[in-house]
């Protein structure tokens, strides 16, 4: 193949030609302020309204209970600051250890400012214990914040009942859905969910572009103070293009979901087969039933993700590493720690992520060539370990012992 293969969708999509269609008008025929009061900039209102009720119909939440903001980490920080700043007296947040960066460098910064934040641990399939959550809730507990699937192995983790949990007791309960809008089915009318973050480039509208669902009467006090755009929830002129972007890209999302979960699930489910199939002393990464679709995280051992990325990167195949390794540094990513992944294969956990501009023959092609790659670069590495054979193992083994380090 010449073109380029992508599967790192979790990072970021393609805009799909009809977003970009319908942004162009706003960059030189329609570019009026929405806020202004003549006709011109009236007509620019209307197409935002437009955008609004189709990123509400996405989520099956109320046109006014979406604010558009710049980025998923926008919307987190506005869910999380805004909250802590409209609950003063309450100090303390309940999240996990396998959260974005959005929420756990946030976390990490509050907790300077003498916040108390309880991480709650997942196990070695990345799914979270609700009980430990549930118990870790205090009088003082403001918020909790869990991403309704994780960005590295794309395991779901049951945000409606950890938020029927939080109303029981009287906390305000955020999601970081950023990787799980366009992705799975999402009703919000009959879910306690009280806050939820998006990102428009993680379902095919551009960059710089989110939206943050705040349910009608959830107390949040503003991130961004200015003027009256967003029924002063987010001051600033707004991003026009961009929110008719993302409200093209909703209903794009809502018409392919379907396909989203039949055909790029088959998809992703035939490069597993094949990978593991044909490379020994590999192991898919995160529960096998309860992942994204378009998500696959394996873990190849004794070898160096970076290394595979750059063999992938010579043939047109774009992937992610599941370890946040740099340069001179030893530590896998937070993810692979907190699962308990043993050092060996932290380091060789790759990220296939898949959209639904992928095609059969992307898939066959990638199947084909990592084993190949895994071989050629085990053939030179001085930790590789013999004896194993092909397809022996398929999810991470439970009862073989594999120490973390």
């Amino acid at each position: 193949m010449n073109t380029i293969i992508y599967v790192d969708n979790n990072a970021t999509t393609m805009v799909a030609p009809e977003v970009f269609g319908a942004m162009q008008p706003f960059f030189s025929e329609r570019y009026g302020n929405a806020s202004s009061i003549h006709r011109f900039g009236g007509t620019v209102g209307h197409d935002l309204d437009e955008a609004r009720a189709r990123v509400a119909a996405l989520l099956g939440a109320r046109p006014e209970e979406i604010v558009f903001t710049s980025c998923g980490t926008e919307s987190d920080n506005t869910a999380v600051i805004g909250v802590l700043r409209a609950n003063p007296d309450k100090r303390h947040i309940i999240t996990t250890k396998v959260e974005h960066p959005a929420i756990r460098s946030l976390c990490q910064v509050l907790a300077k400012e003498h916040y108390e934040v309880t991480e709650v641990p997942v196990n070695r399939q990345g799914e979270l214990d609700v009980g430990l959550l549930a118990d870790a809730i205090r009088p003082d507990t403001a918020l909790i914040t869990v991403m309704w699937a994780n960005n590295e192995t794309g395991v779901i983790f049951p945000v409606e009942t950890i938020a029927d949990i939080a109303r029981a007791n009287g906390v305000v309960f955020h999601t970081d859905a950023v990787q799980a809008v366009g992705k799975l089915p999402i009703n919000l009318a009959e879910s306690p969910i009280d806050l939820l973050s998006l990102s428009g480039h993680k379902l095919h509208a551009p960059k710089g572009i989110g939206a943050l669902y705040v349910r009608r009467g959830t107390k949040l006090a503003p991130l961004l103070v200015g003027g009256h755009q967003e029924h002063g929830r987010r001051g600033g002129t707004e991003n026009t293009a961009s929110i008719v972007g993302l409200g093209k890209a909703a209903e794009l999302a809502a018409a392919h979901l379907d396909d989203e979960n039949a055909r790029v699930r088959r998809l992703r489910d035939r490069l597993e087969k094949r990978i593991i199939q044909n490379t020994p002393d590999c192991f898919v990464n995160g529960h096998p039933e309860h992942r994204l679709p378009n998500t696959s995280n394996i873990s190849f051992e004794y070898v160096e993700g970076e290394a595979i990325l750059l063999m992938l990167d010579e043939l047109g195949i774009c992937a992610s590493s599941g370890s946040a390794c740099t340069s001179g540094s030893l530590e896998p990513s937070h993810v692979m720690r907190a699962m308990g992944v043993p050092f060996t294969a932290a380091h060789g956990s790759i990220r296939f992520s898949l959209s639904i501009y992928n095609t059969d023959e992307e898939i066959d092609f990638i199947a084909e060539h990592v084993p190949r790659i895994i071989k050629r670069l085990r053939e030179i590495s001085p930790f590789v370990r013999g004896g194993a054979k092909p397809g022996t193992v398929t999810y991470f083994p439970q009862d073989k012992a594999r120490d973390a380090h």
